[in-house]
């Protein structure tokens, strides 16, 4: 399914609780400890980051392949396909909001960007036969920027707009040439925090709250990666070092057989 049409929601994600009963099961079968919720949050988070991040070299890797013609390219099996459908997820049309006061557009949604796709600018012009003119957007640096808006030989037009990005406030705002009446972006977006939330029972023991909880966003096929790596680091703070070993261990060898 295309990025472009694909539905945030279609996804089945990796239940949050299941990760964590899984994790404690482990733990308590081999009386190595506890880990709390509190505890489990923050590895969770960590842990989701880094897999979302690994897609990124992990997909250069595999690419390599395409362009060597070594990639197996049937239905189900390609391993590019693969690691694009793990974005999907994250990758949303956002509308950004014009700053008049910045003289930019800016990111008004609650989504935090991780990185900048296509850019559209859309312009409604005055020709009745062609009302609208929706333009991608070339994006530079501020310093070529400056010196192409300042040319009569290179200046943008509504049909090859150019921008650039910079910050404000620690919020993402674009500079466009010429400035148009809508931008919208195709981007990355950082996942939200998983969270396993609770209530606490008469004896002190946390209760399991789906209510309060939230998901990893990340594909269901993560699933067994994403308890591996959140035992590594449940190994550090009970200090047993053989939890880590073998769970880096089981770690890399999913890893391998997935580049393989």
């Amino acid at each position: 399914m295309s990025p472009l049409y694909y539905n945030k929601k279609n996804i089945m994600a990796v239940n949050i609780n299941t990760v964590y009963t899984t994790v404690l099961y482990i733990l308590n079968k081999e009386q190595r400890g506890y880990v709390t919720p509190s505890e489990f949050n923050s590895i969770s988070a960590q842990v989701q980051n880094e897999i979302f991040q690994a897609y990124f070299p992990d997909g250069n890797q595999v690419n390599r392949y395409n362009q060597n013609n070594q990639q197996n390219d049937t239905e189900f099996f390609n391993m590019f396909k693969d690691t694009a459908y793990k974005l999907y997820p994250f990758e949303q049309d956002i509308a950004f909001t014009y700053v008049a006061g910045n003289t930019a557009w800016q990111n008004n949604t609650a989504n935090v960007i991780y990185k900048l796709g296509q850019i559209i600018s859309t312009y409604n012009t005055t020709n009745v036969n062609n009302p609208v003119r929706d333009s991608i957007t070339q994006l530079t640096s501020k310093k070529d920027f400056e010196l192409i808006t300042r040319s009569n030989l290179t200046s943008p037009t509504n049909q090859y707009p150019i921008c650039y990005t910079t910050n404000n406030a620690g919020s993402l705002i674009v500079r466009v040439s010429p400035n148009p009446d809508v931008l919208s972006i195709n981007c990355l977006t950082i996942p939200t925090a998983p969270i396993w939330g609770f209530t606490t029972g008469n004896l002190g023991q946390y209760i399991y709250n789906a209510g309060t909880s939230t998901d990893f966003e990340l594909d269901i096929s993560e699933q067994t990666n994403i308890i591996t790596q959140v035992l590594k680091y449940c190994g550090i703070i009970i200090n047993d070092p053989t939890i880590i070993q073998t769970a880096e261990q089981e770690a890399m060898s999913v890893s391998q057989n997935e580049k393989s």
